[in-house]
C-alpha cells in the first residue's frame, strides 16, 4: 500500500501491528496447543509488551516465557502471574532480584550448571517456597544447555539434593530448525530435538527423580514440523504472534505477518535509488543467510511483489532499481516487513495497533531495553 496519507497521524518510522492478524495468530497457536493436549507458554521476548502477553493468556496460554529477568519484573508489575525465564542467569544482583520476584509471582528459571544451582540455593534460604528450576537440554542449536547424558543426570541429582531448590522439569529450544534447508529437514530436526528432550527426561526419571514439565519450542518447527510427540507437556514459540520476513519465508506466505515498520520516502537522488527514513535504528541490520528462514536484503516492502531494502545506514533505508523509483514518490509511505521482529520491537517505545486502515490503539512496549 502506498499513500501519502497512510496512517497520516503517525510520524515515521513507526511500528505498526495489524490487530486482526495479531488476534488470528494468537488463536491459531492456542488451537494447535489445545489439539495436541499441551500447554502453551508463549515467549514474549518477541513483542516485549505486557498488553499482548495478557491477550495470549486470556486466549488460553498457561503462562508466559521471557528471556531476561528484567522482562519478568516488568511483566509481573503488569499483572502476569506465571513466568518462566528460559535462560540461565548469574550474578549476585540477579540472584537477589530473582528471590524478590519469586515471592510475588509463580516464577521458574533455566539452569545448566551446578554453580548456578548452588548460588540460587543460597539466595533462597529462608524463602517461603523453593526456587523452581528447569534444566536446559541442548538439542542441536549449540548454544547453552546440557547434552542428554550422564552429566545432565548428575545435575538433576544435585538439584534434587540441594536445599531451597526444586526441579520443575526440563526445556529445550530447537532454534537450529531456522537453518533447515526445507520443510522436510525442519520436521526431521524437530522430531530429533523432541526425541532428545524426551530421552533426557527419561534418563532423569530412571534415576528416581520426577520430571513434571517437558517444554520445547520454536516457531518454524511448530508451524512446519509436524506432530508434537507424546510426553511433551508444553510449547514455547514466540515469533508466531507477530511473524516477520524470515518466518513468512519459512511458511511460504507473508499473510500472517502482523508487524510492519511504517516509513516515508524522503529522497530519490537517482533513477536507480529510493531512500526511506527507516535505517538500522528502525529495522536492525539482522539477516539470515540460507535455510527456510533466509532473508535477502534488509526488509520486505509490503505489497511490492518481493521488493526489498537493499542497504541500511543508521537513518537511511535504500531501495535500488528503476521499479522502486517509478512506483514510489517523495512523501509516499510504505510498510516494511522486518527480517526479525524480536530485536525490531526493542527499538520502539510503542506499537500502533491498526485495523481497517486506521489506528485503533497504542500499546507501550514496556519491556523495551529491559535486558538486565
Amino acid at each position: 500500500m502506498i499513500m501519502k496519507d497512510l496512517y497520516s497521524a503517525v510520524d515515521t518510522p513507526a511500528l505498526l501491528v495489524d490487530r486482526t492478524i495479531l488476534l488470528r495468530n494468537i488463536k491459531d497457536m492456542q488451537d494447535r496447543a489445545d489439539r495436541a493436549g499441551v500447554a502453551l507458554r508463549p515467549h514474549t521476548k518477541t513483542h516485549r509488551t505486557p498488553a499482548i502477553a495478557a491477550m495470549q493468556v486470556k486466549a488460553g496460554a498457561k503462562g508466559i516465557t521471557v528471556a531476561k529477568l528484567g522482562e519478568a519484573e516488568v511483566m509481573a508489575e503488569n499483572g502476569l502471574e506465571d513466568i518462566f525465564i528460559a535462560n540461565e542467569i548469574y550474578g549476585d544482583l540477579k540472584f537477589a532480584r530473582l528471590r524478590s520476584l519469586a515471592e510475588k509471582v509463580r516464577l521458574s528459571v533455566g539452569v545448566d550448571n551446578r554453580e548456578q544451582v548452588s548460588a540460587i540455593s543460597r539466595y533462597f534460604e529462608g524463602a517461603p517456597e523453593p526456587a523452581d528450576v528447569l534444566i536446559e537440554v541442548e538439542t542441536g542449536e549449540v548454544r547453552s544447555g546440557m547434552l542428554p547424558g550422564p552429566e545432565l543426570v548428575e545435575l538433576a541429582k544435585f538439584i534434587a539434593a540441594a536445599p531451597n531448590v526444586r526441579l520443575k522439569g526440563i526445556f529445550s529450544h530447537e532454534g537450529h530448525t531456522y537453518g533447515a534447508e526445507d520443510g522436510k529437514q525442519c520436521a526431521a530436526f524437530y522430531r530429533k530435538a523432541q526425541e532428545d528432550t524426551l530421552g533426557a527426561a527419561e534418563m532423569i526419571r530412571a534415576a528416581g527423580i520426577p520430571v513434571g514439565t517437558v517444554s520445547i519450542g520454536a516457531t518454524p518447527s511448530i508451524l512446519l514440523g509436524g506432530d508434537i510427540l507424546p510426553g511433551v507437556t508444553e510449547i514455547r514459540p514466540g515469533t508466531y504472534v507477530l511473524m516477520d520476513a524470515a518466518q513468512g519465508a519459512a511458511v511460504g506466505s507473508f499473510d500472517t505477518c502482523a508487524a510492519t515498520v511504517l516509513a516515508t520516502v524522503m529522497s530519490k537522488p537517482t533513477a536507480e535509488r529510493v531512500v526511506l527514513d527507516a535505517g538500522v535504528k528502525a529495522l536492525t541490520a539482522f539477516t539470515r543467510e540460507g535455510g527456510i528462514c533466509a532473508t535477502p536484503g534488509h526488509g520486505l516492502l509490503k505489497g511490492f511483489d518481493g521488493l526489498r531494502i537493499g542497504k541500511l545506514y543508521d537513518e537511511h533505508g535504500l531501495v535500488y532499481g528503476r521499479e522502486a523509483n517509478e512506483r514510489l514518490s517523495l512523501g509516499d509511505r510504505v510498510e516494511i516487513i522486518p527480517n526479525h521482529i524480536c530485536p525490531t520491537c526493542n527499538l520502539y517505545d510503542r506499537m500502533y495497533l491498526v485495523e481497517d486502515g486506521r489506528v485503533a490503539d497504542e500499546l507501550p512496549i514496556l519491556c523495551r531495553g529491559k535486558s538486565q
